[in-house]
């Protein structure tokens, strides 16, 4: 209640002003002293500070929480864990919003937490996503994402400009996509092979894809291939499509592909590589056979490419101790959060494509706090480290330059508002959040060192 209330109810009476000043006066009738009336402005002002400063120690109180909950896991303190984690819960449910913000991210933190916990405590669940129910989806919630940010347009657009300046005078063209899902990448590189001066190339497509997720289910594999011959069709462009089945890339080799002497080749690699990381025990039979990692990219550097574009999560998320991936994802997922967020205002829409973009970004950060050993996928490292492994597997980078930023600043430009930024670091590009480092896009050609 303001005070200006308090006083016409306990019966206070204005005074007329004192030496002519303009504030007004009234009465407390507890100590009978003359006390200044605050303006309405003020008070409303005074009560935001301090709500706002309340919210954001909840959110301090509520990220010591959820941290503390997962030190006490990986020491084994599972009752304490479990407290910790309550107390975690209780705080979403009540002072910490789950709508926006740093709620909505340490939401999905906790059910990870608690599914993570589910395994020593059965009576503590967590809203795990279901494995059958994501492969099912894993190609719409993929879309979902692309449509919920720039991110996977960014990518497609740094690596479409390498491979068309790499194709530049070839009449034979294959592109190789290590992971196609629903192909969203290549008709905008279809059309702009369609304009090329001359006549376009012939174009010949391999994407790798997972099998049909249940007996019976879509051949989304097969219906990518179908609507990009259809586009190709449309556009004149000479094209043939093949999909090769696999659920990992590691048992898969060159010869698979069928390559075409004089054929100029591209390998496209969009947040692949870091699911070809393993932990090596370095007394094991396993340390004495080269990694998945470097098995692929050697027998990518076997093929000769033009062109490697590669794209990777821009963070730290392959530490052996669980409170450290899991606090070096927290904030690197609120800050693609808060972004998605952004996104989202700038189009003035709430729509399906968030939720969905959410959803996509759950299961990786159920991975990264579940996972463990073999059972742990998004190994997501910075491209520091990337940067020797693929050196080390024979190939060189091609320097991003000028014209590669100016291009994907302007795309930046169209499609989303402030804070978004593109950064360069060393011939690489990096889509930033503000300054938060989110994406890292590069581009590498086979150099004379041999696997």
């Amino acid at each position: 209640m303001d005070p200006a209330t308090t006083a016409s109810l306990s019966g206070a009476l204005p005074l007329p002003s004192v030496q002519g000043a303009a504030a007004s006066y009234c009465v407390d009738p507890s100590s009978a002293s003359v006390l200044p009336a605050v303006p309405p402005s003020v008070a409303e002002a005074e009560a935001a500070r301090r709500g706002h400063e309340e919210e954001e120690n909840a959110a301090i109180r509520l990220v010591h929480l959820l941290v503390t909950c997962a030190n006490d896991i990986q020491a084994g303190y599972y009752a304490a864990a479990t407290g910790n984690l309550a107390e975690a819960r209780l705080a979403l449910g009540t002072t910490v919003s789950t709508a926006t913000g740093i709620g909505r991210v340490t939401s999905h933190f906790a059910a990870a937490l608690g599914q993570r916990l589910s395994r020593a405590s059965p009576s503590d669940s967590g809203a795990a996503p279901d494995a059958a129910s994501w492969a099912e989806h894993a190609g719409e919630l993929y879309r979902q994402f692309y449509e919920a940010g720039p991110y996977l347009k960014f990518a497609h657009f740094t690596a479409n400009q390498a491979i068309l300046d790499a194709f530049e005078g070839c009449d034979r063209v294959h592109v190789l996509d290590l992971a196609i899902m629903q192909g969203v990448q290549w008709p905008a590189l279809i059309q702009s092979l369609s304009l090329r001066p001359g006549g376009p190339p012939a174009l010949r497509i391999t994407g790798i894809g997972p099998p049909p997720a249940a007996e019976g289910s879509r051949d989304e594999l097969n219906e990518v291939g179908v609507r990009l011959t259809e586009f190709a069709r449309a556009v004149n462009v000479p094209f043939s499509f093949c999909g090769v089945t696999r659920d990992t890339l590691h048992p898969i080799q060159a010869w698979m592909f069928e390559l075409v002497p004089g054929e100029a080749l591209a390998v496209n690699s969009i947040c692949q590589l870091h699911r070809l990381l393993v932990d090596v025990d370095p007394n094991s039979v396993a340390a004495f056979f080269p990694s998945p990692i470097h098995a692929v990219l050697c027998w990518i550097a076997s093929m000769q490419p033009r062109v490697f574009t590669v794209f990777e999560q821009e963070a730290d998320h392959n530490k052996p101790a669980l409170v450290e991936r899991f606090t070096n994802a927290l904030f690197y997922y609120g800050a693609v959060f808060d972004s998605m967020e952004a996104m989202s205002a700038h189009r003035r829409t709430n729509t399906t494509g968030g939720l969905g973009g959410e959803a996509y970004l759950q299961r990786e950060i159920f991975d990264i706090v579940c996972g463990e050993g073999s059972g742990r996928a998004e190994r997501h490292e910075p491209f520091n480290l990337w940067h020797g492994r693929l050196w080390r597997a024979g190939l060189a980078q091609t320097p991003l330059g000028p014209s590669a930023i100016r291009r994907a600043a302007g795309l930046l430009r169209s499609l989303c508002g402030a804070g978004y930024r593109v950064q360069e670091h060393g011939g690489f590009l990096t889509l930033a959040w503000h300054d938060r480092p989110l994406f890292t896009a590069s581009v590498w050609r086979t150099n004379d060192v041999s696997c």
